[in-house]
């Protein structure tokens, strides 16, 4: 695709999810870190998600981590997100914080802390059905740490019973995406540690379960973009948690460490007709800021997204696949590095101006004030953070 029109249309039709804990305080191993102006409630994170699809038109939505984001009206949440432009997207459920899930949850060697898991994931579908939500989020930390701690054949059969109740309770137009991890905090084996593993499970359950890739999840040297193109192939991909990482964990800003890579990738979602609203795929950013402030952090990675999918659109598909086929090995490289190396900041820049925002998102939200609001209102409470 290289008529600008078209590239503009489709760009149109981008949305990219922002998670609310993105909002709330987080940091290392050893240290979080307090910010002025941090959200202490759910309803103020999504205010502050508001502000990003207020300045870059893209960021329509929010998705909650449960029980972090708990409310007593779920309806009365979704409300508050529309009447602030928004709408609440995907529930992520949470079942590694509990002492009880030591050694597991959903594939826990006990009955009843596996029944403890599966209720709290029933319970996030009650609340899709009360705020409008299609998408339930499935990450289980679940695994073992030492050879002969525990069956690893039944645990998978404990997994796939969990995943097949969770498959039967979803309402028409729900689903739920089933992520995966290579490893933390598990060392030893890990019950959903690649996509093969989310893939098999999901096959089996049919269309109400589909895998979402985290492009930090993967070991070094892994080709992400072979398995969003296998997925796609298959009609398996769910979507996406975007972010970047340099070694082993996945926080960073997507695009951050290798913004080349976000390019192949969303050049075989184009490849795929996934960019667009009808395929179904979520776009979703899974990131926590540590050092960095919250809001222009998920600003700039709403941006890098829009910049790379911009990229892979203005990849001349004819001319790709017409090396391709004679054997041009260097051509069709060639081909890819032209619509990579393409500044396309200006036509996003006019593309923003045309919709009636601020060319520079960034210095918009700078200007508008919001930060240093919020920053004298938000005194005292207790500051949203890793797990609050």
């Amino acid at each position: 695709m290289t008529d600008l029109g078209a590239v503009a249309s489709a760009l149109r039709q981008q949305a990219i999810e922002l998670p609310s804990w993105a909002f709330g305080n987080s940091g290392t191993r050893f240290k979080v870190f307090a910010r002025a102006g941090v959200p202490r409630t759910p309803q103020e994170k999504i205010a502050d998600a508001a502000q990003v699809h207020r300045h870059t038109g893209i960021a329509p939505s929010v998705a909650l981590h449960i029980p972090w984001d708990t409310v007593d009206d779920y309806a009365a949440l979704a409300a508050h997100a529309r009447d602030l432009g928004v709408r609440v997207g995907a529930i992520n459920s949470n079942v590694f914080q509990d002492d009880d899930y030591m050694l597991g949850s959903v594939t826990h060697p006990d009955a009843k802390v596996r029944r403890k898991a599966l209720d709290h994931l029933l319970a996030c579908v009650d609340i899709m059905d009360a705020t409008g939500s299609t998408d339930l989020k499935l990450w289980f930390s679940d695994g073992t740490n030492y050879p002969g701690q525990d069956d690893i054949r039944a645990r998978q059969d404990r997994l796939a019973e969990a995943l097949a109740a969770v498959r039967d309770r979803l309402g028409e137009g729900q689903r739920f995406l089933l992520e995966y991890k290579l490893f933390e905090p598990a060392f030893y084996t890990t019950d959903v540690p690649d996509w093969g593993t989310a893939y098999a499970h999901c096959v089996k359950l049919g269309d109400k379960a589909q895998v979402v890739v985290d492009t930090g999840h993967h070991a070094p040297g892994t080709n992400i973009e072979f398995i969003v193109a296998f997925l796609m192939r298959e009609g398996k991909l769910g979507g996406f948690d975007f972010n970047s990482r340099f070694y082993a964990d996945d926080d960073l800003m997507v695009g951050a460490a290798d913004p080349f890579q976000l390019f192949r990738i969303m050049h075989e979602v184009v490849r795929g007709g996934g960019h667009l609203a009808s395929s179904g795929i979520a776009f979703m950013l899974d990131q926590c800021h540590n050092i960095e402030p919250k809001i222009p952090a998920q600003i700039r990675s709403v941006l890098n997204v829009q910049e790379a999918t911009a990229k892979a659109l203005l990849v001349d598909t004819a001319a790709l696949e017409a090396a391709q086929l004679t054997g041009d090995v260097l051509g069709a490289n060639g081909v890819l590095m032209d619509a990579y190396n393409t500044d396309v900041r200006p036509f996003l820049a006019d593309l923003r101006a045309e919709q009636g925002l601020d060319p520079d998102p960034m210095a918009a939200f700078a200007r508008s004030g919001y930060q240093d609001r919020i920053d004298a209102e938000r005194v005292g409470g207790r500051q949203a953070g890793w797990g609050a």
